[in-house]
């Protein structure tokens, strides 16, 4: 699967972004440098989650030895974004637990784990994060606070942002970013020895929608 990412040349700052300059012309071509032609590179409007460039990972402790690793496949999500207001941001995901990936096992551990005992996806079908606040750092970083519904349990969520990359591909208009939360497990009703927070990674890429 292919990922813009390896055409980044530069970007641009979460506030900011839509202000990047950029080459918006060759078919293919990448997030352009801040100094070439200039353009905008994220425009405000309406944008849709890129379920073929998204990934998301979960990274849940392992009775204090290490990190088990979970990957779920199917996600959707809408951001409407403006560049000159941070108030307007708002975006909604909604990450479906049944397709979580795991680990090569002599048992379908994935098929375990998303059973009665654990996250029961048959009561519980999706997990959702709903934004509440867009916080701007720096230059390419920001905060996104909201709530996130794991199994029925909304609790708030702070997701620390990195803008990857902003721009033009081809006939799409990109916004690429990497995301970090730490989530507690406290109240979920998982087994006891499923303890600490869990390290939720995202990388992912929204699309503009047509005018």
């Amino acid at each position: 699967m292919g990922n813009i990412r390896d055409a980044v040349e530069g970007s641009g700052s979460l506030r900011a972004i839509g202000r990047r300059s950029g080459n918006a012309g060759a078919r293919g071509a990448g997030p352009a440098d801040a100094e070439g032609d200039a353009g905008l590179q994220a425009p405000a409007g309406a944008y849709l989650l890129d379920q073929a460039h998204t990934a998301i990972i979960a990274r849940v402790p392992h009775l204090g030895f290490s990190f088990e690793v979970f990957r779920f496949d199917t996600v959707s999500g809408a951001l409407t974004w403006d560049p000159a207001n941070a108030a307007a941001d708002s975006l909604n995901v909604t990450v479906d637990p049944k397709s979580m990936a795991t680990a090569s096992t002599p048992i379908d551990f994935a098929a375990e784990l998303t059973g009665d005992k654990f996250l029961n996806v048959a009561k519980y079908p999706t997990a959702t994060f709903v934004s509440k606040a867009f916080h701007p750092v720096d230059a390419t970083h920001g905060k996104v606070d909201g709530d996130l519904t794991i199994m029925g349990v909304t609790q708030p969520a702070t997701f620390d942002v990195e803008l990857i990359g902003a721009g033009q591909f081809g006939p799409r208009t990109v916004i690429g970013v990497k995301a970090r939360a730490m989530v507690s497990l406290k109240g979920l009703g998982l087994p006891p020895f499923i303890q600490g927070p869990v390290e939720l990674d995202i990388d992912t890429e929204f699309d503009k929608k047509p005018s």
